[in-house]
């Protein structure tokens, strides 16, 4: 099919993307369009305008602080998984990333883009939650930053306002006394999660674990964090019996998604399994 006749306009700034925004108020963004140019042209929206933002050369780029790394909203999946910074102080993401589509879709689509979509079944929310990140969002009244596990508010649904774009994501640096792990059980022909798991661990001296972080995607509308599964590890040594127990005893999943794919009830069956084996995955790489 092909999409309802709009306005293309492509800004060469923040500031001209947001005044664009501020004068078409059905204006959606561009970035890398895998997401957006689909569903325009199966006529699921019908944005008077686009808003291109492919030109804005600092939005792109990684860059990384003293405890912090900075992502542009335009970085390329493929710049994400393949980045050398991210691989050795952060790569939860970095991995996540790699797992993302095909080669053509980790070339063109976008980490901002790829957020701003917000569909449950993005590899990249989940992990984003995991880690404890904060989305950067400029817009008529200046800029905010917006804690990742506050940012998704509901199926295709964030924080970011009509007139507003995502300008970056920072994630922290991870301690050398830490591990991650990413895992989904994916659809085979789209390599969506219907259900995956991304933890976090930090250790204390001997193996103790000090924090544990866990965020499940494609089983709820928005990334689901479970808080109680990291605060029954800590300090806790980390063993396998340990981590079953954790999951078992403290994942809630009381509305979960269902679709010709999987039901809601085998989705918190996914997320006890792919959760057990994330942990699993991150604590081994945290102690090797």
């Amino acid at each position: 099919m092909y999409p309802s006749k709009f306005d293309y306009f492509r800004a060469a700034s923040v500031e001209e993307a947001v005044a664009l925004l501020h004068r078409h108020d059905d204006a959606k963004v561009l970035a890398g369009g895998h997401s957006l140019l689909p569903i325009m042209k199966l006529r699921l929206a019908q944005p008077s305008a686009l808003v291109d933002i492919g030109h804005i050369h600092i939005l792109r780029g990684i860059s990384h602080h003293d405890s912090t790394i900075r992502i542009g909203a335009l970085t390329s999946h493929a710049t994400i998984a393949s980045s050398d910074v991210l691989r050795r102080d952060c790569p939860l993401l970095a991995e996540a990333a790699g797992h993302i589509g095909d080669p053509q879709v980790r070339n063109k689509g976008t980490i901002g883009g790829n957020i701003a979509h917000a569909d449950p079944a993005s590899d990249l929310p989940a992990v984003l939650v995991a880690l404890g990140a904060s989305i950067h969002i400029a817009g008529p009244t200046g800029e905010r930053n917006v804690a990742a596990v506050d940012f998704f508010t509901g199926l295709l649904e964030t924080e970011v306002g009509d007139h507003e774009i995502i300008t970056a994501v920072q994630v922290p640096r991870l301690q050398t006394a830490s591990g991650t792990g990413y895992v989904k059980f994916e659809h085979p022909a789209s390599g969506y999660a219907i259900c995956g798991a991304a933890a976090v661990i930090l250790l204390d001296r001997g193996h103790v674990c000090r924090e544990a972080h866990l965020c499940f995607n494609g089983v709820t509308d928005t990334p689901h964090p479970a808080p109680g599964v990291g605060a029954a590890l800590k300090n806790s040594t980390l063993g396998d019996a340990d981590i079953e127990r954790a999951v078992d005893d403290n994942i809630q999943i009381e509305d979960p998604l269902g679709d010709v794919h999987a039901s809601g009830e085998y989705r918190v069956e996914l997320a006890r399994v792919y959760g057990q084996r994330a942990l699993k995955l991150a604590r081994d790489r945290a102690i090797s």
